[in-house]
């Protein structure tokens, strides 16, 4: 039985393996062509290793740096990413918080909309969603956070109601016996005790918004401003010629950071997702 076993890991392994590469093989491909001179990538050589002859160095990310809005593009990424997460954690903490705490119907209902709203396709509410970005004026990098906190609170409250569930009550209990008020509470007593949970949904929810495409693109004025993905999307030369070089250094640029973030934090995401969603 224990052959056997060994036996079933190790092919679970190979096959494992397998796929990870085939994940890991296309952001290979790219930081190669990084490397490479424009005429290298656009012909058969797209798939060869840097040799000296095809060889560019940096040169490709100096030019994707200095050209083409890359450091404004990056200030907006890095602006719409930070309110946005720190919105959805502080909102999305409170609001499980409560909604744990106060037995009721209506926080039951609040509870099933949240979960609700994680199968809603993003598809059938962009187009209302781009007219009602521009009544409330929320078409710009500064307030866009509104926007990503709707579309976020979902898997938020959710993980952090399944936390929260398995919170002692009577330590919140005692905290108020001391005098501290419901805020004083939840932010001295509650909010501490979510480290995990909180680290797992600010990385989740840091990927997307750092990657996101869609949403940025219909609800932001593109002429005038441009997040990373969407600099990437309309990375173009003179005469409408597309850049590869520059293009993929920047597509570089843009994966290394949110891929170090993630690799920092992946043990913190396995223990907040399994605490969000086994415990209670």
């Amino acid at each position: 039985m224990a052959k056997r076993k060994k036996i079933d890991n190790t092919i679970w392994t190979g096959l494992l393996t397998i796929l990870a590469l085939l994940y890991v093989y296309p952001v290979v491909m790219i930081f190669f062509n990084s490397l490479k001179q424009e005429t290298a990538i656009t012909t058969d050589s797209a798939f060869a290793l840097p040799t000296p002859e095809i060889f560019a160095g940096l040169a490709n990310y100096v030019n994707a740096i200095e050209s083409k809005g890359f450091l404004q593009s990056l200030g907006y990424s890095l602006l719409i990413t930070i309110t946005s997460v720190a919105a959805i954690l502080i909102c999305c903490s409170m609001c499980a918080w409560f909604i744990t705490r106060v037995k009721s119907k209506i926080s039951q209902a609040l509870y099933f909309l949240f979960v609700f709203s994680m199968v809603v396709p993003f598809q059938m509410v962009m187009f209302t969603l781009s007219q009602t970005a521009d009544a409330l004026k929320l078409n710009t990098p500064y307030n866009i956070w509104v926007i990503y906190l709707g579309f976020g609170a979902g898997l938020a409250v959710f993980m952090f109601a399944g936390f929260m569930k398995s919170v002692p009550l009577e330590v919140e209990e005692a905290s108020m016996i001391d005098g501290c008020n419901p805020l004083q509470t939840f932010f001295r007593i509650v909010l501490p005790m979510l480290k995990p949970t909180l680290v797992s949904v600010g990385i989740l929810e840091a990927m997307w918004v750092w990657n996101d495409y869609l949403l940025p693109t219909l609800v932001l004025d593109i002429k005038k401003y441009k997040t990373i993905p969407m600099l990437i999307q309309y990375f173009r030369g003179s005469y409408g010629r597309v850049e590869m070089g520059p293009m993929m250094a920047c597509i570089m640029l843009t994966v290394i950071p949110i891929v170090i973030v993630y690799l920092a934090g992946q043990k913190h995401i396995i223990k907040g997702v399994a605490a969000g969603a086994v415990k209670g």
